[in-house]
């Protein structure tokens, strides 16, 4: 196990990049990357960095050369042969060759696209344009340096005994989080924290913790590397950047109302029915439950990634029901925002009526917290989408408004396509 306070105060550089290689990235990326390749590989996009949290000013706290330098460090990386060993023959969702020779040949032979930076009000700007199956992998890089070049900011003038206090104090509040999980029996529990860690080395601490906190509970990480070098599961399906560019790409308010329905017809003939599982909340959950063909009903379960877990998972169970489905033979995955308290309280309330399973992400692999003066490595809401396709906008909606991005027009008539009505705007967590 890595002495992580040492590794801190002794860094360097070339010991510790912040992205160690081309899959110290999220398994739903690759995932995706690989049904773009074979659908929508001519699409050419735009993705940018969005600060929700903007009192907290990155250009002031983060140095643009070690930025630079760390983001020209990702661009060098590319496939090792181990890696690529892996991805080609391991079994993922007990399926052999998950990843098609084809996409590998591509993969193997990608170097991530130039980026572009600036400076404004305090924030930094941070742009990707080219090819969607290439700029699509900037996404979780791009957060995790930021994230952990923030840490280390916060961190630089501590010394050695300070950095190992502040460190036993981080390990020790997430092991009594995982002694309280350990008091529900068939919990079933994933790391989703890779976008918004505090470092690379404290995520691969917090999974190696839950190896052992939790055995058979911890069911794997979202994290391709930590995956291989741990030899655990790979965790992920897909993510809300399929329908926003889908959406962009609809040439009418009909087609643009299919587009989430097209999206999942593409995946499921990618995963010849494997990875089943809906997100869908890109566009208001209801509106997409009610407009849902009636094959999507037979799918796996569903993804609540926004608005209050609760009421996602009722409505959900009352859709099952609807549609002539046993909801106790589906599967809810709640992966918004989750702390070991909103854990508790959803695995209580919908077990036994359903599967239920975690994405546990920001409070598991940056809870700091109240740890340094001034509450300087308190996670914040940094995230990196899609935000035009083919020279259109995008636009997400979400189940929460205060999650929702485009432009106000665009909104305002995906708002009115899409039927979402009424929401509730409730701060995001994280």
């Amino acid at each position: 196990m890595v002495d992580i306070a040492t590794r801190v105060h002794n860094h360097k550089w070339k010991i510790d990049p912040i992205v160690r290689s081309l899959i110290d990235t999220d398994f739903y990326k690759l995932l995706m990357c690989q049904s773009v390749f074979r659908n929508r590989a001519d699409t050419q996009v735009t993705f940018s960095l969005i600060n929700r949290s903007t009192e907290i000013k990155l250009a002031e706290l983060v140095d643009e050369g070690e930025l630079r330098e760390q983001l020209d460090h990702v661009r060098s990386l590319s496939l090792t042969r181990g890696e690529s060993t892996w991805l080609r023959g391991n079994t993922f969702y007990g399926k052999r060759q998950m990843f098609r020779p084809d996409f590998m040949e591509f993969l193997e032979g990608l170097r991530l696209p130039p980026y572009h930076l600036e400076r404004r009000d305090g924030q930094y700007e941070l742009t990707f344009e080219g090819s969607w199956p290439e700029v699509m992998l900037w996404e979780i890089p791009a957060l995790a340096v930021l994230m952990e070049l923030r840490s280390r900011a916060v961190l630089k003038d501590m010394g050695r005994f300070e950095l190992q206090v502040l460190y036993a104090r981080a390990m020790t509040r997430l092991w009594e989080k995982l002694e309280r999980l350990r008091d529900l029996p068939d919990l079933r529990i994933a790391d989703f924290g890779t976008r918004r860690r505090h470092s690379f080395l404290w995520q691969d601490w917090a999974v190696q913790a839950m190896i052992e906190g939790l055995g058979e509970r911890f069911v794997g990480t979202s994290n391709c590397l930590v995956a291989m070098r741990r030899d655990i599961e790979a965790i992920g399906t897909n993510a809300h950047e399929l329908p926003m560019v889908y959406a962009a790409l609809a040439e009418d308010d009909a087609a643009l109302r299919r587009a989430p329905y097209d999206v999942l017809a593409d995946w499921h003939e990618e995963h010849e029915g494997n990875l089943r599982m809906i997100l869908p909340d890109t566009y208001g959950t209801p509106a997409f439950l009610e407009g849902a063909p009636d094959w999507l009903a037979g799918w796996t379960g569903i993804r609540i990634d926004s608005g209050d877990p609760a009421t996602g998972a009722e409505n959900a169970i009352r859709w099952w029901k609807e549609r002539g489905e046993d909801p106790t033979k589906k599967l809810i995955i709640f992966s918004d925002g989750l702390d070991v308290d909103k854990i508790e309280t959803l695995y209580r309330q919908f077990h036994g009526r359903v599967k239920v399973s975690f994405g546990w992400g920001t409070l598991l692999t940056n809870d700091f917290r109240g740890l340094v003066p001034g509450d300087g490595l308190a996670p914040f809401s940094l995230v990196c989408k899609a935000v035009a396709a083919n020279g259109r906008p995008t636009v997400k909606l979400s189940d929460n408004p205060a999650k929702a991005t485009g432009p106000a027009s665009e909104i305002a008539r995906y708002r009115r396509v899409f039927g979402t009505g009424e929401q509730v705007a409730v701060a995001p967590v994280v």
